[in-house]
């Protein structure tokens, strides 16, 4: 590899000159590659670094760098450019050392958390994924298990545990090695799969072997810097756990959104954090109350509709196509006293639904009310489908109803 990587020996350096040894043509941008490098790459479930390239010769055109990979065995910094880039021209480079940190205190933060999980149950981390919103680890329980399940309680444990090792301001133990043999003879957690070119991270000291790990990111110098280790969810994924979690500057602003929806809650309902689950449970149980009064009042009303409507019918009460308008029920509701129409209907019946311009067909079936709307509700700019005795056309204006209706009963005539 032609970039020495100085965020491997100092990841807090936030700038650095750097030589531009070689510029290519990567998905439609430029890239470079440099003698030396303070931007990391993305690995090890750690994004890449962002920042900027600074030209000091000729132009000093600045570029944004956009993306950093290692493809073929070289780092290519991507930049916001298609343009060529002179080579062998001196550059400064600047870290966006927000992101980095935020990176670190995360990265950290997983190496803290799953160490302790480790340690405490035996579980082995399979997957770990840094998102933008939260940082997951799935947990194999296998040979080395403790456990033969894990519960929310285990994982509160593990958190416990490992915000008091945060407390306790413990040193990030990063160690470089050259080869398998000289790492391999470490304690480590995990076996050891790289040949060569190996970072080992623990933290507190060299022998904890439930901490210790080869890892390619960057880390912090000290536990307390990750700040907060925050837990958020647990769930069975693909045989094993999967643990949703947060740490650093991300895991505060998480608790600071939650504590302000929960303190939020509490104000509605005139509850404390103390007691909001026990008034939460019991509005719950009016509230079922309230809506099965509210669903037996309904079928009530459908019920008496129905009757009302099946003797008007049979009276001759209405002219031309018998329709009846409503605001207050729900199309659900509707739909209900529709199908238990059907029967006494002998062409169609309309059924509107004022608040939405809805208008529901009824019918026996012998006339084909999913067809009528097909064929002409579009025609009004209209939509909507259904089946032989129901259906339904949706429109935009109240004015549309009317004529729909209008021109389906000179259709049936």
């Amino acid at each position: 590899m032609k970039t020495k990587r100085l965020f491997k020996e100092n990841p807090y350096l936030v700038s650095s000159e750097a030589m531009i040894l070689e510029s290519l043509p990567f998905e439609g941008h430029t890239a470079v590659i440099l003698d030396r490098t303070v931007f990391f790459p993305e690995g090890g479930g750690q994004p890449w670094d962002l920042g900027r390239l600074t030209i000091k010769t000729g132009s000093c055109r600045s570029y944004a760098v956009i993306k950093v990979i290692e493809h073929e065995g070289e780092i290519l910094h991507v930049l916001d450019t298609s343009d060529d880039v002179p080579v062998n021209s001196v550059c400064l480079l600047e870290l966006d050392w927000q992101r980095r940190f935020d990176s670190m205190q995360r990265h950290t933060g997983e190496h803290i958390f799953t160490g302790v999980f480790d340690k405490l149950f035996g579980g082995t981390n399979r997957g770990f994924h840094m998102g933008d919103d939260y940082m997951t680890i799935d947990i194999a329980l296998e040979d080395r298990a403790k456990v033969d399940t894990i519960t929310w309680d285990m994982v509160k444990e593990a958190e416990l545990r490992s915000n008091e090792i945060i407390y306790k301001d413990m040193p990030m133990i990063v160690r470089h090695f050259d080869s398998f043999e000289e790492a391999s003879k470490e304690p480590m957690r995990k076996p050891l799969t790289i040949e060569e070119d190996i970072t080992l991270v623990g933290f507190g000291s060299t022998d904890y072997d439930w901490a210790c790990v080869a890892c390619c990111g960057t880390h912090l110098k000290s536990t307390a810097q990750v700040g907060l280790i925050k837990a958020f969810k647990l769930e069975s994924n693909k045989g094993m756990y999967r643990i949703y979690f947060e740490a650093g500057r991300r895991a505060f602003v998480k608790y600071q959104e939650e504590m302000e929806t929960l303190h939020t809650l509490g104000r509605k309902m005139s509850a404390g954090t103390d007691d909001i689950l026990s008034k939460y449970d019991a509005q719950t149980e009016k509230n079922k109350e309230k809506s099965f009064q509210l669903s037996m009042l309904k079928k009530e009303v459908v019920s008496r509709e129905c009757k009302r409507i099946v003797k008007a019918l049979s009276d001759n009460a209405y002219e031309g196509l018998p329709c009846e308008r409503y605001s207050i029920l729900t199309l659900d509701d509707l739909t209900q006293l529709g199908r238990a129409l059907s029967p006494s209907i002998k062409k169609v019946f309309f059924l509107v639904h004022e608040p939405s311009t809805t208008v529901l067909l009824v019918s026996d079936g012998k006339n084909n009310c999913g067809k009528l709307v097909k064929e002409n509700a579009s025609i009004y700019n209209g939509k909507g489908g259904g089946n032989d005795i129901l259906a339904r056309a949706i429109f935009t204006k109240t004015e549309y109803v009317d004529t729909f209706m209008d021109l389906i009963e000179k259709h049936l005539r």
